[in-house]
């Protein structure tokens, strides 16, 4: 490389720094967020579950229910219970919604780690809450968008909402903070491959 091209490669990333910093400059704001990972494709709970451990290496408690998964024995459901009092994981779901075939089942199950939840969303010790799959018992009104608004806003100051699953609502997604979609491109499971260790559980 000539000594043009490395001059020319230095002031245009020095004027990219410039321009970041005075951005940074003006963040000064910290505060309780609501995030949501939505989408069709893989890895809205995976990305959750990274931002627990992010927590954990602060030394922040963690509060993790799972409105759908719960029948499963996951890997990431091992590793987190092992940190011990910084991480409360409650698996409540019973399973998807076309295994269990029973609306009203479906509903109790909801109801309960709503329940559990709402007691997360008050404890003023738990710095991030993650509602992992709650989307999807939004979407089929399982629970009521308002009660899950309400205790969202109601919770202590600094402390973060994580929501996942797919096709979260408009209102939603109106209030949170932090949208990600995820979207699908191409996916094993349609060349036949099976759900495997270590990918998906």
């Amino acid at each position: 490389m000539t000594e043009d091209v490395l001059q020319r490669h230095k002031d245009k990333m020095a004027k990219k720094k410039a321009s970041r910093d005075k951005l940074m400059a003006k963040k000064q704001g910290e505060k309780g967020l609501l995030l949501v990972h939505t989408g069709p494709g893989k890895g809205k709970s995976t990305a959750a579950f990274g931002m627990a451990i992010r927590c954990v290496g602060h030394g922040f408690k963690v509060g993790i229910v799972q409105f759908i998964k719960g029948a499963w024995d996951t890997a990431e459901r091992r590793v987190l219970e092992g940190f011990g009092e910084l991480v409360t994981f409650k698996a409540m779901g019973e399973g998807f919604t076309w295994e269990t075939q029973d609306r009203e089942r479906d509903i109790q199950a909801a109801a309960r780690a709503w329940d559990a939840a709402k007691a997360m969303l008050a404890d003023e010790s738990i710095r991030m809450v993650i509602l992992d799959e709650i989307n999807v018992a939004l979407r089929y009104d399982y629970l009521s968008w308002a009660d899950v608004e309400a205790a969202i806003t109601a919770r202590p100051e600094g402390q973060h909402v994580v929501m996942t699953g797919r096709n979260a609502l408009p209102p939603v997604i109106d209030a949170a903070d932090l949208v990600t979609e995820m979207t699908m491109v191409k996916h094993p499971f349609r060349d036949g491959i099976k759900a495997q260790p270590g990918v998906e559980f």
